[in-house]
């Protein structure tokens, strides 16, 4: 079947690897004289499946307060840093050179830059100064699985050029010192830091990307998202999201089926976005697929934490290494902020 293909997957993390407890530890002297029922509260370190995680501070940092102007230039240059190095490690394995890249799509939704960081990483990867542009934000956890869709229709409509996807997220700097909120606190338990590259085109020996089925419910922008305060990005997050991704996810999946126009009992592979560990036995109850569906998922959270846009892509990155081809379909599926679900339908 035709479509666009993923020719190679490049990953990159901060030096700063911490284990989930000095994260609880740090997280307990921040906020211990200014919440009651705290101990209470980190307990959700316990239960989130994170063993480790890696950030582009080290923790000290994240002790003390910083403005949004601090936290921004920080972002600006090290998401550079690690958008660099997953762009060339994808571009390596791909066997591409810089002259092979027509487009790049960058997706990020943890800091701001005008102009965007694309501008300089093509400087940066000697791209040519004509490759088409296409910067996203505010897509959050879904922008992983949004890009690779949007990247695809892109290498359909022009395949004569490869296209560059480069995913982005430093969610510890938004970090916020001064909120003792419950929302701040789970979201420290289970964000990190990380970037991921996939270079995408009209031949190889890849995955083909098929189609994709992209879905915004009514009614839930309060669900998950950024507040912006004098500080910098507070984040929204709802106790709400397991429930909402175990009443609608069903439905949402039949949709995507019928669109495709495939049998849901062909789809043999579920890459999803490890949001957590609620998150995934949301999944698996709205689904009821086989015990081990979401492994890799449970694999890339433990390791890494909860990176935004770019797990999906590091979840895609462990299935290629470890999933040989055989012809069947699979879906890559996030859901993030709007509050929305974006499918990939792929073949392998």
């Amino acid at each position: 079947m035709s479509g666009a293909r993923i020719m190679a997957v490049g990953t990159a993390v901060p030096s700063y690897c911490v284990r989930q407890e000095e994260v609880k530890a740090l997280v307990a002297g921040v906020f211990k004289e200014r919440m009651s029922r705290l101990d209470k509260l980190l307990t959700v370190f316990d239960n989130t499946g994170i063993e480790t995680r890696h950030l582009v501070c080290p923790l000290e940092w994240y002790t003390v307060p910083h403005g949004f102007a601090e936290a921004n230039a920080l972002y600006q240059t090290q998401a550079l840093e690690l958008a660099e190095q997953a762009a060339r490690a994808a571009i390596h394995q791909a066997g591409a050179g810089p002259g092979d890249i027509g487009a790049v799509f960058f997706i990020s939704s943890t800091g701001i830059a005008t102009p965007t960081l694309d501008t300089k990483l093509l400087s940066r990867l000697g791209l040519s100064r004509h490759t088409v542009r296409l910067p996203l934000w505010g897509l959050g956890c879904a922008g992983g699985a949004a890009g690779l869709a949007r990247a695809a229709e892109y290498v359909k409509a022009l395949p004569e050029k490869l296209v560059l996807l480069v995913v982005v997220e430093l969610c510890s700097l938004t970090f916020q010192h001064g909120d003792a909120s419950k929302a701040n606190v789970v979201g420290t338990g289970l964000f990190s830091d990380g970037a991921a590259a996939v270079v995408l085109g009209a031949t190889g020996h890849g995955p083909v990307l098929l189609d994709s089925y992209s879905t915004l419910f009514d009614n839930t922008a309060a669900i998950m998202g950024w507040d912006v305060v004098e500080s910098g990005f507070k984040v929204r997050f709802s106790r709400d999201i397991p429930s909402l991704i175990r009443e609608r996810l069903p439905g949402v999946m039949e949709q995507a089926c019928c669109y495709w126009g495939v049998e849901q009992e062909k789809i043999q592979h579920y890459l999803v976005h490890p949001g957590g560990v609620k998150v995934l036995q949301a999944y698996e109850d709205s689904l009821a697929l086989a015990p081990g569906t979401f492994c890799l998922a449970y694999e890339v959270l433990a390791r890494y934490g909860n990176m935004s846009s770019a797990s999906i892509c590091f979840v895609l990155a462990d299935f290629l290494r470890k999933t040989e081809p055989a012809g069947q379909y699979g879906i890559l599926l996030s859901m993030g902020p709007g509050f929305c679900a974006e499918q990939v339908l792929f073949q392998w």
